[in-house]
């Protein structure tokens, strides 16, 4: 194959920081191949309201103004079904939801879903997206860890799906063969988003190797092989989020007996050739364009017209070596597969 065309790749669910972190990462969402962000709000404070969350695109905007960003906010007990309608209103589309304590900048999630009940009604009503990051705490009391967080947080999936039928719910990022298979078992207004870096590892890979190390963890191999064999199968309702989480070097390369090392594996800068050099090596190439654009699109209801379509061109070569580092404005980022071979490249104007 001499050449894959795609066209306007979109990321689901990507961390584009604050501050000098964001004037360093959010020109690589373009840089690795995508025009489309959906951007997270755990930053410091959380985006709560749909003032700060323009506030927030508008900062982005102003850094790389050739991205489209759609923009979420933090479930929270501030949060109201007023602020639900005025959210839609201006164009927000979607609130996500972080179990206290579970990942990056989550000691403000939630504890128990029932309280947000007139929140999810609002936001079925208007036709927002409840994004869940699909992990409950950890708890020596129910044996519940960072291997079995994932599976043990699946109940909650359905009972959502249950109370609100036509309420879109995405999964992110999931891990598990458990997790495909409850995204499965539901209806069509619940999907799920899958990351490369999730289609690599397992949990071998991250034992001792912080820069792999990221919330949810790797698993086991049948659990990565359940999520190669649903992009195999072209299933609609998967589709790629990135989770692309930037964190300084010294966070993520250090730890201490008290603090240990960030959660985050940073993909932007190369995240379309990774994703068809993953995809080839286990024989769903053609399946890329399918994962990377047009499922998330259909889904979040940004399907492309022949006014916004964009193609991006990748073509095999032989090896590129990733970056083994990313700095600006003194701040410095490491991404996945630093100093690695790569075999697809941006075919650049």
């Amino acid at each position: 194959m001499s050449e894959i065309i795609v066209a306007s790749p979109a990321d689901f669910h990507v961390h584009l920081r604050q501050g000098n972190m964001a004037k360093l990462v959010t020109p690589h969402v373009r840089l690795g191949g995508f025009s489309l962000a959906y951007v997270m709000p755990n930053l410091k404070p959380p985006i709560t309201t749909t003032s700060q969350a323009l506030a927030y695109k508008a900062e982005l905007e102003s850094i790389d103004p050739t991205v489209e960003y759609l923009m979420t906010l933090y479930l929270s007990p501030d949060l109201t079904p007023d602020e639900i309608f005025k959210a839609k209103e201006a164009g927000i589309v979607g609130v996500k939801s972080y179990p206290r304590g579970v990942t990056t900048n989550s000691d403000g999630g939630i504890e128990s879903y029932e309280m947000y009940y007139p929140v999810f009604e609002a936001m079925q009503r208007v036709d927002m997206v409840l994004n869940l990051h699909g992990e409950i705490p950890s708890d020596t009391k129910t044996n519940t860890h960072i291997l079995n967080a994932e599976p043990k947080f699946l109940t909650h999936l359905h009972s959502l799906h249950k109370a609100f039928p036509t309420l879109r719910i995405v999964l992110e990022h999931a891990t598990t063969r458990a997790a495909v298979e409850a995204v499965k078992a539901c209806g069509s207004t619940v999907a799920c988003t899958i990351t490369a870096h999730h289609l690599e590892l397992t949990v071998d890979d991250w034992a001792g190797q912080s820069f792999n190390f990221c919330k949810p963890v790797a698993k086991f191999p049948d659990d990565r092989e359940a999520l190669r064999e649903v992009i195999r199968e072209g299933h609609p309702r998967f589709f790629l989020g990135s989770d692309s989480a930037p964190h300084p070097v010294t966070s993520k390369s250090t730890s201490t007996p008290t603090q240990g090392c960030a959660a985050g594996i940073y993909t932007s800068p190369i995240l379309l050739p990774l994703m068809a050099h993953l995809l080839e090596s286990f024989g769903a190439l053609d399946k890329l364009e399918g994962f990377v654009s047009n499922f998330g699109r259909r889904f979040y209801h940004q399907e492309l017209s022949t006014e916004n379509a964009e193609n991006v061109i990748l073509r095999p070569v032989g090896a590129c070596n990733v970056e083994k580092e990313y700095h600006a404005e003194e701040q410095g980022v490491v991404p996945f597969w630093a100093g690695k071979e790569l075999h697809w490249e941006i075919v650049r104007s």
